[in-house]
């Protein structure tokens, strides 16, 4: 370490990545910067292994980035940060070192880090500063106004409003095309001609094997399948590499198959998804910059790239991800008590190796281990839809996808997982469960096919689990659903069913639920 003495700390999470921050417009020779591993991140759940090693290989890059700007960094790795047991006592020894006058850190996106950095500052003697993280677009500063704590909102009004706010597919305060919202043209499935036109995705070989060796080495306990050549961007210029791919070869038919779902092409994993959550996320890439490039791309190729596959993929960006964000930080740090459905049932240990006979759920687990990553519909309607209908208790749901999942920070995956997928925040994101029985899967899916159940049976030995947990779900909720008007009809279907089929399907469902394990 250099013997030079700096009046200014600044540290730099793992997900705050951003180049374009205004902390690195000017070089200041009294200024450092602190970037480090730690056991405290690695170990606050179990993680995918390549999800850490993801992050570590970002982080080394945004360090030497930042050196070669000409900035002061010190970029600790695990072997230098394994004697510290938390983030607060690696920074007091750091500005204890250097005798500063000052620390300054930008916003942590994750509620338990900002308390933990926030208490620290109170206790100091020298000035502490906090700084936004200049990424999302939607200010930190408006959410209490814009969102009540406790209350449903739309996050159909609140797409329009950023869409106007930053004039995005807009022609005089109107949506280009007459209408906001695509949806109802994007919900196509795969049909067999399709999957053979189905782009190879863009993957990458970072040399990941000194962190493989470092994380062994310091006995971090992860799962999944690693990979010492990381397919995923860890810098800037692949992140911007594959944010061109998308434009070009995958938003044409984004919108198109955004919900689709399939185990027949060798790209099943990726299809026509972008894959920049992870980019985005930790900050390597912009909100707005990734919507400008696609909108651009649509205007640039209008023959190519239709309205509805580019409004697609802005609802994902500027709605969804800023709404998800707000609601986070609006209802923390309750909401990730919530469990308004009351569900206890542990989460099967098939969710951690893939061996299920359901066979969506074989597939889209098998594919999380394998890739760290599992598109929207997979996470919602295969392994989240199962949670939701089995009554798994919701800390542990949580905890997995939180895990499993490369782009997956509390700040989104906390309202995603705990509101939108297993219903549990009473009702302050959606106002109906995502439940689905087996019709839905082999809509939007070929996982049916070849399928040790029956994907048409309710009851019997090979009837599919996801149908009579439907049924179950919806029975034992009745008195929270009933008199939701967008059941209504669902419940009117199951109310007119004979009491002995409704018996049969119950029955099943409960020899289900008892036996978890053997699914």
């Amino acid at each position: 370490m250099s013997s030079q003495q700096y009046t200014k700390l600044r540290l730099i999470l793992g997900d705050q990545l951003n180049a374009s921050h205004s902390w690195y417009r000017q070089k200041h020779e009294d200024t450092v910067y602190l970037i480090a591993e730690l056991r405290q991140e690695t170990d606050y759940v179990k993680h995918h292994v390549q999800k850490v090693s993801a992050f570590f290989a970002a982080m080394e890059n945004f360090a030497a980035a930042l050196n070669s700007a000409g900035h002061h960094v010190i970029h600790l790795t695990l072997d230098d940060t394994c004697h510290y047991e938390t983030l607060c006592d690696l920074i007091a020894y750091y500005c204890t070192q250097f005798s500063v006058d000052v620390f300054e850190y930008q916003r942590p996106d994750e509620y338990r880090v900002l308390a933990q950095l926030r208490a620290f500052s109170s206790q100091q003697i020298y000035q502490c500063n906090e700084y936004d993280t200049e990424h999302f677009m939607l200010p930190f500063d408006e959410i209490e106004s814009m969102f009540v704590k406790g209350k449903h909102h739309t996050m159909e009004y609140f797409y329009r409003s950023m869409r106007k706010r930053y004039n995005l597919l807009m022609d005089q305060n109107k949506p280009i095309g007459g209408k906001w919202n695509f949806d109802s043209e994007n919900r196509q499935s795969f049909k067999d001609n399709d999957l053979n036109e189905i782009p190879t995705p863009v993957c990458f070989e970072n040399s990941v094997e000194a962190i493989l060796v470092r994380l062994q080495h310091h006995q971090v306990r992860t799962f999944g399948q690693s990979q010492t050549q990381l397919l995923w961007p860890v810098n800037r210029q692949q992140a911007l590499t594959l944010l061109s791919f998308f434009c070009e070869h995958l938003l044409p038919r984004f919108g198109q198959y955004q919900d689709a779902m399939t185990c027949q092409s060798q790209h099943a994993w990726s299809l026509y998804h972008s894959r920049l959550s992870f980019a985005l996320n930790v900050k390597m890439l912009s909100p707005i910059q990734v919507v400008q490039a696609a909108i651009k791309a649509y205007e640039t190729f209008p023959d190519k790239i239709s309205l509805p596959q580019v409004e697609g993929f802005t609802r994902q960006i500027v709605g969804w991800r800023e709404f998800i964000r707000a609601i986070y930080w609006r209802n923390m740090p309750e909401y990730e008590q919530f469990n308004a459905l009351n569900a206890q049932q542990a989460l099967p240990q098939y969710f951690w190796h893939g061996k299920t006979k359901m066979r969506c759920m074989n597939e889209v687990i098998t594919q999380s281990l394998d890739y760290a990553y599992a598109h929207h519909i997979q996470r919602l309607m295969i392994t989240g839809n199962f949670c939701l209908l089995a009554g798994i208790e919701p800390s542990q749901v949580d905890e997995w996808y939180l895990g499993i999942y490369i782009d997956a920070l509390q700040w989104v995956e906390l309202p995603n997982t705990r509101g939108m997928s297993q219903h549990a925040d009473h009702g302050i994101i959606a106002t109906k469960p995502y439940a689905g029985s087996a019709n839905y899967i082999n809509k939007m899916s070929d996982y049916c096919k070849h399928c040790y159940y029956d994907k048409k049976l309710k009851y019997g030995e090979k009837a599919c689990p996801f149908n009579s947990l439907y049924w179950h779900f919806l029975h034992r909720h009745q008195n929270a659903f009933s008199q939701n008007q967008r059941m209504s009809m669902i419940y009117r279907n199951w109310s007119n069913q004979a009491d002995d089929e409704k018996n049969k399907v119950l029955e099943q469902a409960q020899r289900y639920l008892d036996n978890l394990e053997s699914l």
